[in-house]
């Protein structure tokens, strides 16, 4: 690997800012993103019937090995190649070792929020679909592989301050801010997988990081193990977070 390209991996829960982090850093003339690299590997591996689940396994690779070996090497046309990894596409047999190769950050959000929106998604819930353990574990893996506190932020505080918790998260990564990062164009982006035909509705219509931050809403009590569970794991993390008020 050269050493002369940064890569980042930007570890996040579904429903969690994780596109529009991607569409911040792909504002970036230096940086290239990549999206979901795994996630054809996860459906390949588990057999799960996620919407767009065909087109993902023609277009995407689903073999592991050879995506751990794209994202830790070889050569890029930017400086920066930045990676918007899903947690629990994680799943035990996949491959840990190129993560030797990255520096990391951890996006966070209150299961509430996470519920909620996942509920608007996908008929079927559970806490490992929402990355929760698998999160904290890549963020225990990540501090060993580095020796040091893998960066962490929350999403209700990048809305609440995108520019103060951007700026944190670009010196906590070692890279210069930019203030491109707080505004792009919207629509489909080119790194863009194909299933964001499914779950990018939203986010391709904006510009930026919305400048409030909604209430919390209500967990059902059908929801109510899952967010207990997940709670717990979310305030661990949150403590460390960069960027607090």
């Amino acid at each position: 690997m050269s050493t002369d390209i940064i890569r980042i991996a930007m570890w996040s829960g579904p429903r969690n800012l994780s596109t529009a982090m991607m569409r911040s850093f792909g504002s970036r003339q230096d940086t290239r993103c990549i999206d979901e690299p795994f996630y054809a590997a996860y459906l390949a591996m588990t057999g799960l019937d996620h919407p767009c689940v065909d087109d993902i396994l023609r277009v995407h690779d689903s073999d592991p090995a050879r995506v751990s070996v794209a994202l830790s090497s070889g050569p890029s046309a930017t400086p920066i190649v930045y990676q918007k990894h899903m947690t629990h596409h994680m799943i035990p047999d996949m491959p840990l070792d190129w993560m030797a190769a990255t520096r990391h950050a951890f996006l966070i959000r209150h299961p509430a929020r996470v519920i909620a929106s996942y509920r608007r998604k996908m008929d079927n819930v559970s806490l490992d679909a929402l990355g929760y353990p698998r999160q904290l574990a890549l963020y225990h893996h990540a501090r060993a592989l580095t020796g040091q506190d893998p960066v962490v932020l929350d999403s209700d505080d990048v809305l609440a301050r995108p520019d103060r918790v951007l700026r944190d998260l670009c010196a906590g990564l070692s890279i210069p801010f930019d203030r491109a990062m707080l505004a792009w164009s919207p629509g489909p982006k080119p790194e863009d997988g194909i299933w964001a035909r499914h779950w990018y509705d939203r986010v391709n219509l904006s510009t930026g990081f919305a400048d409030t931050v909604p209430a919390l809403p209500a967990v059902s009590d059908a929801d109510r193990d899952i967010f207990d569970a997940a709670i717990n794991i979310y305030t661990k993390l949150a403590e460390k977070r960069i960027g607090q008020s």
